[in-house]
């Protein structure tokens, strides 16, 4: 199963033109996906004193918590859909790394005495779109490539992730329609392995 991890909450961006770019993809090819969108389910990325209270046992309050661990356990493939922000991933999908990813033995992965050892290793392939108000480039070589150093390759590693490719389309701001048109229309094609 394919997992999609779609976080923006204007259904008008860029973003929400991508995700429906891939469902369609996805339908032809008759893989067979599951979307969780973190503002559209309303999805609260902030802790309650009771809900961190519960973090080492692997519990929660939030019974969205709870679904979505269960499909992230699920995935073989997960696509980040997102917009990057102020160098990195947004609060929503910051908060749903925190609260979701639970700590414990079959959960999302455990603390040893040499790190963390992730234990969502049934994700094989993890593509992370973004989209930026800065050129790709930029990101990478004078910003300090933060998606890639630390969420792609500390955060998702560590949750056992693997085989993560980043592709961003920059200056979105700024884009013409036809550069749009143009990346949609590969995006619709594009093969995302299983």
């Amino acid at each position: 199963m394919i997992l999609l991890i779609y976080c923006h909450p204007y259904d008008q961006s860029f973003n929400h033109a991508e995700l429906e770019v891939i469902k369609e993809n996805l339908s032809a090819a008759h893989q067979e996906y599951q979307v969780i969108d973190l503002y559209a389910e309303q999805f609260n990325p902030v802790y309650s004193k009771e809900e961190l209270k519960l973090y080492h046992q692997g519990q929660t309050t939030d019974p969205l918590v709870t679904k979505y661990l269960k499909l992230c356990q699920q995935a073989k493939t997960v696509i980040f859909i997102t917009p990057f922000w102020w160098n990195d991933i947004p609060g929503m999908l910051k908060g749903f790394i925190d609260k979701v990813m639970k700590e414990g033995e079959g959960l999302s992965h455990t603390v040893t005495k040499i790190g963390v050892k992730g234990e969502l290793t049934n994700v094989q392939h993890c593509y992370v779109l973004t989209t930026s108000t800065s050129p790709t480039w930029y990101i990478r070589f004078v910003l300090g490539n933060a998606i890639k150093k630390i969420f792609i390759n500390k955060t998702l590693l560590q949750l056992g992730f693997r085989n993560v490719k980043w592709q961003n389309f920059g200056l979105i701001s700024n884009s013409s329609e036809k550069r749009r048109k143009k990346y949609l229309t590969k995006l619709h094609f594009q093969r995302f392995r299983v």
